[in-house]
């Protein structure tokens, strides 16, 4: 490799990483300063849109594209649990329609890919769901104006400072690095813990709907 390469890693990454040690040490500092209370805030308004059937929108680029389509495979299938298979969550990764977003992006501009899609179904009370390491992809800045603009949620899910996508989101989960891959490694990981705790709160949901159901009728 030559030093331009080790030079960019060391701009993006904030400092070099030398070993698997020190990028591990790296990531626990990061762990213990995760912001909770946003995440939990985010797992109140996904499971609002659940209960509601309202549709959540999840959409990103590069990395956070994976990541979208990733979290609606759970959030879509990891949530159906016994009793509540008539009740599903409505998730859409505007990530995953390769015909459609190379369209907008040819015929339009890519800054468009998503706003586009999202146009097409987003109403009052859906959910969009914004992952950006930087906070800043204009394509994902505009897809959220669009929600706010029909009255949705929207929740960011980012890293650094948090960028530009704070002052569109209702909530914002920031990962508090400098680091693009540790901050990547946690936007999986709190996705993951979101999803934990939606499935189990439907599962101790769907557990009780038939204890109320035989209270009724005794």
């Amino acid at each position: 490799m030559d030093k331009r390469y080790f030079a960019s890693v060391q701009l993006r990454s904030g400092s070099l990483i030398r070993s698997s040690k020190e990028y591990f040490e790296a990531y626990q500092q990061v762990v213990a300063a995760l912001p909770h209370s946003a995440i939990e805030r985010a797992i109140v308004e996904l499971l609002r849109a659940y209960e509601e059937e309202k549709t959540v929108f999840v959409f990103g680029n590069g990395g956070s594209a994976a990541l979208a389509s990733h979290f609606v495979c759970d959030l879509g299938k990891g949530t159906v649990i016994g009793n509540n298979g008539h009740k599903r969550f409505r998730a859409m990764a505007l990530t995953d329609n390769l015909p459609l977003i190379t369209a907008w992006a040819n015929d339009s501009c890519y800054e468009e890919i998503f706003a586009e899609q999202i146009e097409n179904f987003v109403t009052a009370g859906d959910l969009a769901f914004a992952i950006s390491g930087s906070g800043n992809s204009p394509n994902v800045l505009r897809a959220l104006q669009v929600a706010r603009d029909a009255h949705a949620t929207t929740i960011g899910l980012t890293g650094f400072k948090g960028g530009r996508i704070k002052s569109l989101c209702d909530v914002c989960v920031t990962i508090p690095s400098d680091n693009m891959q540790i901050i990547e490694d946690l936007h999986l990981s709190v996705a993951h813990a979101m999803f934990s705790v939606i499935r189990q709160r439907i599962s101790e949901s769907v557990a009780v709907q038939p204890l109320a159901a035989r209270a009724a009728a005794d």
